[in-house]
Parts: structure tokens; sequence; C-alpha cells
């Protein structure tokens, strides 16, 4: 997909909203393609849920542990617009807890991190492209085939052909829904609730508190997930930061509750798996309203040529990493092909 050639019908100018893989996945694409692209972050930088955390002197990921390169697609895109340096394989050894207590290891399989951090990866490739940051879209307005952006202060902020949102379903509801397009807007309300939050939590310890795993999938009513991220490539931490993930059951009972006390009750659970006595000595506290997806239909992207409008994300495509990246492919493709009969 992203070595077709610029022989394409007419330039568009196309905005995208929001800058995590699938946006960016898209917009690379898309200027490839000969487009002209902008892309719309409402945070300080690009990321999405390959997000890190900043914690003194090292970070965090707080959002995506890693990611897999099932579709052969993926890596070469990442090595041709990321470069090879911003991610690498995480030899971590992986368990998930069997009802019955014991420990099994993960199925083999090649699992990459961003290196340093996870936003290494997001950051070079928002490089290759003009990202407007700090910039939450709160409305779109069509005249004449063309929809005018407008922010938070309703002050326009550019005028496109074609624009591709996403965003999480929740916010992506509520975009259209200002726009126009309630038709649009509601096909969103089942994906909606099978948008899942989660509590995430980074613990510094300054020894290993659980030296025989550096990831595990845990049967405790508060913990989904804990790994080592210093286990990962590319830190290089004094001590250990461990990355706790709550689940989303626990996450929605807790989700009003203070940072500390998540944070408190986070280690209490991750001690009660472990059983380790030792620390933590610092603790950081980030609630996700909308993490992973699961469950729904998920046709892996959605277009509606009749208004210019087009949705991409992971939550259309299994709710892994990877499939932000095949949301945003089969978005374009279709985009792409619908141009190419004009």
């Amino acid at each position: 997909m992203f070595n077709q050639s610029v022989d394409i019908p007419s330039v568009r100018r196309i905005a995208i909203v929001g800058s995590g893989i699938s946006g960016l996945t898209a917009g690379l694409q898309l200027k490839g393609l000969g487009h002209a692209v902008t892309v719309f972050e409402k945070s300080r930088g690009p990321g999405g849920r390959l997000a890190a955390k900043r914690v003194g002197t090292a970070s965090v990921d707080i959002g995506a542990q890693y990611f897999t390169a099932r579709n052969p697609d993926f890596l070469p895109f990442l090595e041709k617009y990321a470069g090879k340096g911003t991610f690498a394989p995480w030899q971590g050894r992986l368990a998930y807890q069997a009802p019955s207590g014991e420990w099994e290891s993960f199925p083999e399989e090649t699992r990459f991190v961003g290196t340093p951090r996870m936003t290494a990866i997001t950051r070079a490739l928002s490089a290759n492209l003009d990202v407007v940051t700090e910039t939450r879209i709160a409305r779109l307005a069509r005249t004449d085939r063309i929809w005018r952006l407008y922010d938070t202060d309703d002050v326009p902020v550019g005028q496109f052909d074609q624009v591709i949102i996403t965003a999480p379903p929740a916010q992506a509801r509520e975009l259209l829904a200002s726009s126009g397009l309630p038709e649009v807007a509601t096909e969103l309300d089942e994906p909606v609730g099978k948008v899942l939050p989660c509590w995430a939590v980074a613990a510094h310890f300054p020894v290993n508190p659980w030296p025989h795993h550096d990831g595990m999938r845990c049967q405790h009513p508060a913990l989904y997930w804990v790994a080592n991220n210093s286990s990962k490539p590319g830190r290089q931490d004094t001590g250990l930061w461990w990355v706790l993930h709550a689940g989303a059951a626990w996450t929605q009972k807790h989700v009003d509750t203070s940072a500390p006390e998540v944070a408190e009750l986070l280690v209490t659970a991750f001690r009660e798996v472990t059983g380790f006595q030792t620390g933590p000595d610092d603790v950081v506290a980030h609630r996700w309203l909308y993490a992973r997806s699961e469950g729904g239909e998920q046709p892996g992207h959605l277009w509606y040529p009749q208004h210019g409008i087009g949705l991409a994300g992971d939550w259309l495509s299994g709710g892994r990493v990877e499939g932000a990246f095949d949301s945003a492919c089969g978005l374009v493709g279709e985009m792409h092909a619908e141009s190419a009969t004009l």
C-alpha cells in the first residue's frame, strides 16, 4: 500500500483527527499518494495509546505494552517511516495465570516495543507529517463539499475535502453529532460500550519484586496485567519500574477514585500476586477512559463517501496496535480505489 505511485486523478486536502498509529499510518500513506494531509492532535505530542509517562529521569510505558507484526507490511512500514532504531523485539518472559493459580508461558511469538520508549515510534512517524498539536477538533461544518474544522474555541483551523477521524468511538461519536451527522454518530453507540477503561500505575522498586517473569496476565479481581518495564530493550533505569494495569470491571468501579488511592490499591494487589516485601519507593497513576476494545462487530474501518468522512482505529480491527495499522490501510485503500474511479 505505502509504495503506490502518486498517479492519482487529483490532489485532495485531507484532515486527520488523532495522531495514534492509525492516524499517522493513514497520513503517511495518503501523503505518499500525493494528497495534502494535516493531522490534528489534542495532546502536546503524538502517540495515542503508544504512551509513555516521564518518571524522574526515566519514562514508563503506561499504554500499549508491546505489539506484534502478523501483517507482513507492518514492520517494513515502520522501518521506512520511523526507522529501525525506534523499535526492537522484547525478549520478555511472559506468562498468564491459570484459574488454578499456576503460571503458564505465553505462546511463542515475536513481540516488539518502542525504543527507548513506546512513543519513539509515533514521534518518528509524525516527523514526516504536518501535525498540529494541542488542538482539539470540536466540530465540522460542510459547505459546497468542503469541510471546515473548528477547535474548542470555535476558531476555524482549516478547510478540507475529506476528514478521517481516528479518535476513540465515544469521542468520534461526539464530534460527528456536533457536526450535523447524527445518523453516522448513532452507528457508534454499540462500539462506545465495547471500549473499556483502564487504570495504569507505574511503580518503582529498588530490587526486583518478581524475578520469575517480565510480564504477566493475572487472575486477580483488581489486576489484569503487570510488567517489568525496565526489562524492555533500550531502558536504562536505576532500580526497576513495573507497570500495573487494572481490569476493566475494577476500573469502572473505581473510575472516580483518586489517583493516590488507586495506586495504593493496585500496589497492594500486586503484593498479593507476588508476595514481595520491599518497596515501591515511587508510584505514578494514569487513568485511561478509552483503553482496549473488547468484542462487537469490527469491520476494519468505516468510510462514508457521500460525506467524505472516514473512521479508523484499533477498535475497528481487533483492538491491537497492529490492528490500528490494518484499519488505516483498509480505509486508505478504499478511499484510493474510489478516487481512481472518479
